[in-house]
Protein backbone atom coordinates (compact mmCIF):
# COMPACT_ATOMS: atom_id res chain seq x y z
CA UNK A 1 0.00 0.00 0.00
CA UNK A 2 1.37 3.24 -1.12
CA UNK A 3 1.73 6.15 2.06
CA UNK A 4 2.22 9.35 2.26
CA UNK A 5 5.42 9.10 3.27
CA UNK A 6 6.42 7.04 0.01
CA UNK A 7 5.41 9.83 -2.49
CA UNK A 8 6.71 12.87 0.09
CA UNK A 9 10.29 10.64 -0.87
CA UNK A 10 9.55 10.27 -4.72
CA UNK A 11 8.50 14.40 -4.86
CA UNK A 12 11.31 15.39 -2.59
CA UNK A 13 9.25 17.04 -0.22
CA UNK A 14 8.03 16.46 3.63
CA UNK A 15 5.03 14.12 4.81
CA UNK A 16 3.63 17.44 6.10
CA UNK A 17 3.28 18.90 2.03
CA UNK A 18 1.84 15.73 1.03
CA UNK A 19 -0.59 15.66 3.87
CA UNK A 20 -1.35 19.39 2.86
CA UNK A 21 -1.58 18.88 -0.53
CA UNK A 22 -4.26 16.36 -0.14
CA UNK A 23 -6.57 18.13 2.22
CA UNK A 24 -6.09 20.99 -0.47
CA UNK A 25 -4.31 23.40 2.03
CA UNK A 26 -4.25 27.21 0.97
CA UNK A 27 -0.73 27.73 1.79
CA UNK A 28 0.42 25.14 -1.23
CA UNK A 29 1.29 26.25 -4.30
CA UNK A 30 -1.50 25.17 -7.02
CA UNK A 31 1.98 23.50 -9.12
CA UNK A 32 2.85 21.85 -6.22
CA UNK A 33 -0.65 20.36 -5.76
CA UNK A 34 -0.62 19.35 -9.38
CA UNK A 35 2.70 18.10 -9.24
CA UNK A 36 2.12 15.69 -5.74
CA UNK A 37 -1.08 14.74 -6.87
CA UNK A 38 -0.25 13.37 -10.48
CA UNK A 39 2.85 11.42 -8.54
CA UNK A 40 0.35 10.23 -6.02
CA UNK A 41 -2.11 8.95 -9.06
CA UNK A 42 0.65 7.25 -10.52
CA UNK A 43 2.24 5.35 -7.74
CA UNK A 44 -1.89 4.29 -7.39
CA UNK A 45 -2.18 6.11 -3.92
CA UNK A 46 -5.39 5.01 -1.89
CA UNK A 47 -6.81 7.65 0.54
CA UNK A 48 -7.38 5.99 4.09
CA UNK A 49 -11.43 6.93 4.48
CA UNK A 50 -11.31 5.10 7.70
CA UNK A 51 -8.64 7.21 9.23
CA UNK A 52 -10.06 10.34 7.83
CA UNK A 53 -13.71 9.11 8.73
CA UNK A 54 -12.29 8.90 12.59
CA UNK A 55 -10.88 12.10 12.51
CA UNK A 56 -13.73 14.05 10.84
CA UNK A 57 -16.49 12.17 12.04
CA UNK A 58 -17.84 12.12 8.92
CA UNK A 59 -17.87 8.63 7.18
CA UNK A 60 -19.58 10.32 3.93
CA UNK A 61 -21.69 6.94 3.42
CA UNK A 62 -25.54 6.75 4.01
CA UNK A 63 -27.59 4.18 4.58
CA UNK A 64 -30.82 3.03 2.38
CA UNK A 65 -33.23 0.31 4.29
CA UNK A 66 -35.95 -0.65 1.62
CA UNK A 67 -37.71 -3.85 1.95
CA UNK A 68 -35.75 -5.28 -1.24
CA UNK A 69 -33.44 -4.32 -3.62
CA UNK A 70 -35.45 -6.50 -5.82
CA UNK A 71 -39.23 -4.78 -4.97
CA UNK A 72 -39.58 -3.26 -8.54
CA UNK A 73 -41.16 0.32 -6.73
CA UNK A 74 -37.67 1.33 -5.84
CA UNK A 75 -35.72 0.48 -8.72
CA UNK A 76 -36.07 4.21 -10.43
CA UNK A 77 -35.99 5.58 -7.18
CA UNK A 78 -32.98 4.00 -5.66
CA UNK A 79 -31.19 5.02 -9.12
CA UNK A 80 -31.76 8.85 -8.20
CA UNK A 81 -30.55 8.34 -5.03
CA UNK A 82 -27.59 6.47 -6.09
CA UNK A 83 -26.74 9.10 -8.71
CA UNK A 84 -26.91 11.92 -6.17
CA UNK A 85 -25.08 10.48 -3.88
CA UNK A 86 -22.07 9.98 -6.07
CA UNK A 87 -22.30 13.31 -7.20
CA UNK A 88 -21.97 14.22 -3.55
CA UNK A 89 -19.05 12.09 -2.65
CA UNK A 90 -21.29 9.15 -0.40
CA UNK A 91 -21.46 5.92 -1.17
CA UNK A 92 -24.58 4.01 0.11
CA UNK A 93 -25.38 0.70 2.02
CA UNK A 94 -28.40 -1.08 1.29
CA UNK A 95 -29.17 -3.75 3.96
CA UNK A 96 -33.02 -5.20 3.04
CA UNK A 97 -35.71 -4.98 5.88
CA UNK A 98 -38.04 -7.95 4.37
CA UNK A 99 -40.58 -5.75 5.57
CA UNK A 100 -40.07 -6.96 8.99
CA UNK A 101 -39.97 -5.00 11.96
CA UNK A 102 -37.00 -7.14 14.11
CA UNK A 103 -35.22 -7.45 11.31
CA UNK A 104 -35.24 -3.42 10.50
CA UNK A 105 -34.37 -2.61 13.72
CA UNK A 106 -31.35 -4.61 13.87
CA UNK A 107 -30.14 -3.45 10.13
CA UNK A 108 -30.48 0.43 11.41
CA UNK A 109 -28.54 -0.48 14.17
CA UNK A 110 -25.87 -2.17 11.99
CA UNK A 111 -26.01 0.92 9.59
CA UNK A 112 -25.28 2.96 12.95
CA UNK A 113 -22.91 1.11 14.17
CA UNK A 114 -21.05 1.99 10.94
CA UNK A 115 -21.22 5.55 11.60
CA UNK A 116 -23.68 6.68 8.55
CA UNK A 117 -24.09 10.30 7.94
CA UNK A 118 -27.62 9.97 7.08
CA UNK A 119 -30.48 7.16 6.33
CA UNK A 120 -33.22 6.67 3.79
CA UNK A 121 -35.95 4.59 5.05
CA UNK A 122 -38.81 3.17 4.20
CA UNK A 123 -40.42 2.04 7.00
CA UNK A 124 -41.48 -1.21 8.16
CA UNK A 125 -45.79 -0.19 9.33
CA UNK A 126 -46.67 -1.24 12.51
CA UNK A 127 -50.31 -0.67 14.38
CA UNK A 128 -47.88 0.44 17.35
CA UNK A 129 -48.09 3.96 18.17
CA UNK A 130 -44.35 3.74 18.98
CA UNK A 131 -41.35 2.01 17.30
CA UNK A 132 -38.27 2.34 19.98
CA UNK A 133 -35.51 2.00 17.32
CA UNK A 134 -37.48 5.99 15.41
CA UNK A 135 -37.02 6.85 18.86
CA UNK A 136 -33.78 6.15 19.60
CA UNK A 137 -32.80 7.57 15.90
CA UNK A 138 -34.96 10.96 17.41
CA UNK A 139 -32.55 10.90 20.37
CA UNK A 140 -29.37 10.90 18.44
CA UNK A 141 -30.44 13.30 16.08
CA UNK A 142 -29.74 11.17 13.06
CA UNK A 143 -30.16 12.86 9.84
CA UNK A 144 -33.32 10.37 8.46
CA UNK A 145 -35.76 11.15 5.84
CA UNK A 146 -38.70 8.48 5.25
CA UNK A 147 -39.60 7.05 1.65
CA UNK A 148 -43.12 6.94 2.16
CA UNK A 149 -45.70 8.34 3.85
CA UNK A 150 -45.49 8.97 7.32
CA UNK A 151 -47.66 6.61 10.33
CA UNK A 152 -47.55 7.67 14.06
CA UNK A 153 -44.67 6.14 14.98
CA UNK A 154 -42.31 7.98 12.37
CA UNK A 155 -44.70 11.48 12.26
CA UNK A 156 -41.85 13.35 13.36
CA UNK A 157 -39.56 12.56 10.40
CA UNK A 158 -39.12 14.33 7.04
CA UNK A 159 -41.02 12.25 4.65
CA UNK A 160 -41.38 12.22 0.49
CA UNK A 161 -43.99 10.43 -0.86
CA UNK A 162 -46.45 10.60 -3.46
CA UNK A 163 -50.18 11.41 -3.44
CA UNK A 164 -51.47 7.65 -3.83
CA UNK A 165 -55.03 9.06 -2.62
CA UNK A 166 -55.80 11.22 -5.19
CA UNK A 167 -54.37 8.82 -8.03
CA UNK A 168 -56.52 6.07 -6.87
CA UNK A 169 -59.78 8.09 -6.77
CA UNK A 170 -58.52 9.19 -10.49
CA UNK A 171 -58.34 5.31 -11.62
CA UNK A 172 -61.88 4.66 -9.99
CA UNK A 173 -63.13 7.64 -11.38
CA UNK A 174 -61.93 6.59 -14.74
CA UNK A 175 -63.57 3.68 -14.42
CA UNK A 176 -66.73 4.80 -13.17
CA UNK A 177 -66.44 6.76 -16.83
CA UNK A 178 -66.29 3.78 -18.32
CA UNK A 179 -69.59 2.72 -16.82
CA UNK A 180 -68.80 0.67 -14.54
CA UNK A 181 -70.98 0.15 -11.17
CA UNK A 182 -69.74 -2.96 -9.74
CA UNK A 183 -65.97 -2.57 -9.05
CA UNK A 184 -63.71 -4.69 -6.85
CA UNK A 185 -61.17 -3.26 -4.54
CA UNK A 186 -57.88 -5.64 -4.26
CA UNK A 187 -56.53 -3.73 -1.29
CA UNK A 188 -52.74 -3.97 0.31
CA UNK A 189 -52.10 -4.14 3.95
CA UNK A 190 -53.81 -1.33 5.31
CA UNK A 191 -51.28 -1.53 7.75
CA UNK A 192 -49.31 0.80 5.23
CA UNK A 193 -50.73 4.10 5.09
CA UNK A 194 -50.19 4.52 1.33
CA UNK A 195 -52.42 1.30 0.92
CA UNK A 196 -54.89 2.89 3.30
CA UNK A 197 -54.64 5.81 1.46
CA UNK A 198 -55.25 4.07 -2.09
CA UNK A 199 -58.24 2.58 -0.23
CA UNK A 200 -60.01 5.72 1.04
CA UNK A 201 -59.47 7.11 -2.67
CA UNK A 202 -61.33 4.27 -4.36
CA UNK A 203 -64.34 4.99 -1.54
CA UNK A 204 -64.05 8.85 -2.24
CA UNK A 205 -64.89 8.66 -5.68
CA UNK A 206 -67.58 5.73 -5.27
CA UNK A 207 -69.39 8.15 -2.94
CA UNK A 208 -68.69 11.48 -5.06
CA UNK A 209 -71.08 9.44 -7.50
CA UNK A 210 -73.60 8.32 -5.01
CA UNK A 211 -72.56 4.94 -4.74
CA UNK A 212 -72.76 3.31 -1.87
CA UNK A 213 -70.07 1.09 -1.09
CA UNK A 214 -70.17 -2.63 -0.77
CA UNK A 215 -67.63 -4.08 1.41
CA UNK A 216 -68.06 -7.51 0.04
CA UNK A 217 -66.26 -5.97 -3.17
CA UNK A 218 -63.33 -4.96 -0.75
CA UNK A 219 -60.55 -7.88 -1.10
CA UNK A 220 -57.48 -8.09 1.64
CA UNK A 221 -55.04 -9.36 -1.68
CA UNK A 222 -51.39 -8.57 -0.04
CA UNK A 223 -48.68 -7.04 -2.20
CA UNK A 224 -47.58 -10.07 -4.88
CA UNK A 225 -48.38 -11.82 -7.60
CA UNK A 226 -48.63 -15.03 -5.94
CA UNK A 227 -51.32 -13.12 -3.42
CA UNK A 228 -53.10 -11.12 -6.29
CA UNK A 229 -54.48 -14.49 -7.93
CA UNK A 230 -55.32 -15.97 -4.99
CA UNK A 231 -57.80 -13.08 -4.29
CA UNK A 232 -59.41 -13.21 -7.89
CA UNK A 233 -60.39 -16.91 -7.23
CA UNK A 234 -61.86 -15.82 -4.06
CA UNK A 235 -63.35 -12.79 -5.94
CA UNK A 236 -64.98 -15.39 -8.52
CA UNK A 237 -66.06 -17.18 -6.22
CA UNK A 238 -68.31 -15.07 -3.70
CA UNK A 239 -68.39 -11.73 -6.18
CA UNK A 240 -68.69 -12.76 -9.66
CA UNK A 241 -70.73 -9.76 -10.67
CA UNK A 242 -68.00 -7.18 -10.53
CA UNK A 243 -67.03 -6.16 -14.18
CA UNK A 244 -64.06 -4.54 -12.90
CA UNK A 245 -61.29 -4.73 -10.05
CA UNK A 246 -58.66 -1.92 -9.00
CA UNK A 247 -55.97 -3.30 -7.28
CA UNK A 248 -53.84 -1.43 -4.68
CA UNK A 249 -50.79 -2.40 -6.53
CA UNK A 250 -49.39 -4.07 -9.90
CA UNK A 251 -48.29 -7.14 -8.76
CA UNK A 252 -51.55 -8.12 -7.30
CA UNK A 253 -53.45 -6.72 -10.62
CA UNK A 254 -51.31 -8.86 -12.54
CA UNK A 255 -51.73 -11.52 -10.83
CA UNK A 256 -55.21 -11.18 -10.49
CA UNK A 257 -55.31 -10.59 -14.64
CA UNK A 258 -53.55 -14.18 -14.91
CA UNK A 259 -55.91 -15.56 -13.19
CA UNK A 260 -58.78 -14.05 -15.13
CA UNK A 261 -57.35 -15.50 -18.43
CA UNK A 262 -56.55 -18.52 -17.45
CA UNK A 263 -60.34 -18.88 -16.42
CA UNK A 264 -61.32 -17.73 -20.19
CA UNK A 265 -62.39 -14.48 -19.60
CA UNK A 266 -61.04 -11.81 -21.57
CA UNK A 267 -59.05 -8.44 -20.36
CA UNK A 268 -60.92 -5.91 -20.49
CA UNK A 269 -64.24 -7.25 -22.99
CA UNK A 270 -64.82 -9.75 -19.98
CA UNK A 271 -63.26 -7.57 -16.83
CA UNK A 272 -61.68 -4.61 -16.83
CA UNK A 273 -58.42 -4.38 -14.56
CA UNK A 274 -56.15 -1.65 -13.47
CA UNK A 275 -53.58 -1.70 -11.07
CA UNK A 276 -50.96 1.17 -8.99
CA UNK A 277 -47.55 1.89 -9.36
CA UNK A 278 -46.43 1.61 -13.01
CA UNK A 279 -43.77 -1.01 -12.80
CA UNK A 280 -42.10 -2.32 -15.64
CA UNK A 281 -44.10 -5.06 -16.50
CA UNK A 282 -47.09 -3.16 -16.21
CA UNK A 283 -46.71 -1.52 -19.64
CA UNK A 284 -45.85 -5.51 -20.82
CA UNK A 285 -48.50 -7.53 -19.22
CA UNK A 286 -50.33 -9.84 -21.74
CA UNK A 287 -52.91 -7.19 -21.76
CA UNK A 288 -50.83 -3.42 -21.31
CA UNK A 289 -52.15 -2.49 -17.74
CA UNK A 290 -53.92 0.47 -16.49
CA UNK A 291 -52.41 1.90 -13.56
CA UNK A 292 -51.02 4.89 -11.95
CA UNK A 293 -47.78 6.02 -12.49
CA UNK A 294 -45.63 7.37 -9.10
CA UNK A 295 -43.09 10.09 -9.59
CA UNK A 296 -40.31 7.34 -8.61
CA UNK A 297 -37.01 9.60 -9.90
CA UNK A 298 -38.23 12.82 -8.32
CA UNK A 299 -39.18 11.04 -5.20
CA UNK A 300 -35.92 9.76 -5.06
CA UNK A 301 -33.91 12.87 -6.24
CA UNK A 302 -36.82 14.93 -3.70
CA UNK A 303 -35.27 12.20 -0.73
CA UNK A 304 -31.74 13.05 -1.49
CA UNK A 305 -31.96 16.46 -1.57
CA UNK A 306 -34.05 16.93 1.88
CA UNK A 307 -30.99 14.29 3.63
CA UNK A 308 -27.97 16.69 1.85
CA UNK A 309 -29.56 19.90 2.96
CA UNK A 310 -30.37 17.74 6.74
CA UNK A 311 -26.67 16.78 6.77
CA UNK A 312 -25.61 20.48 6.03
CA UNK A 313 -27.96 21.82 8.68
CA UNK A 314 -29.88 23.15 6.37
CA UNK A 315 -34.29 23.49 6.88
CA UNK A 316 -36.00 20.34 5.24
CA UNK A 317 -39.62 19.93 4.46
CA UNK A 318 -41.42 16.84 3.70
CA UNK A 319 -42.49 16.66 0.29
CA UNK A 320 -45.70 15.01 -1.35
CA UNK A 321 -45.83 14.90 -5.46
CA UNK A 322 -48.25 14.18 -7.80
CA UNK A 323 -49.25 10.58 -9.25
CA UNK A 324 -50.75 10.29 -12.90
CA UNK A 325 -53.08 7.92 -14.21
CA UNK A 326 -51.93 5.67 -17.33
CA UNK A 327 -54.64 4.63 -19.19
CA UNK A 328 -53.84 1.70 -21.61
CA UNK A 329 -55.79 -1.39 -22.94
CA UNK A 330 -56.69 -3.40 -19.87
CA UNK A 331 -59.64 -0.87 -19.20
CA UNK A 332 -62.73 -0.64 -21.20
CA UNK A 333 -66.57 -0.22 -20.52
CA UNK A 334 -68.67 -3.01 -19.64
CA UNK A 335 -69.98 -5.90 -22.19
CA UNK A 336 -73.59 -4.79 -22.55
CA UNK A 337 -75.88 -7.09 -20.18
Amino acid sequence: MVRLKDIAEKAGVTVMTVSKVMHNAPDISEATKTRIRALAEQMGYVPNSMARSLRSRVTKTLGVVISSATNPIFGRMFLAIEEQAHAAGYGLLLPPSLNLAEREEAVIRRLLGRGVDGLLLCPVYRLAPRAPIYEELLRRGVKTVLLGQRAPFCSQFISVESDDFAASRAITQHLLALGHKRIAFFSGPTVSPAYAERLEGYRSALRENGLEIDDRLIFNAGSTIEEGQKCAVQMLRESGNATAVQAANDLVAIGAGHCFLNQGLRIPQDISVAGFGNILVAEYFRVPLTTVRQPKLRLGNAAMDSLLKLIRGEPAESLRLPAEPIFRQSTAPPKAG
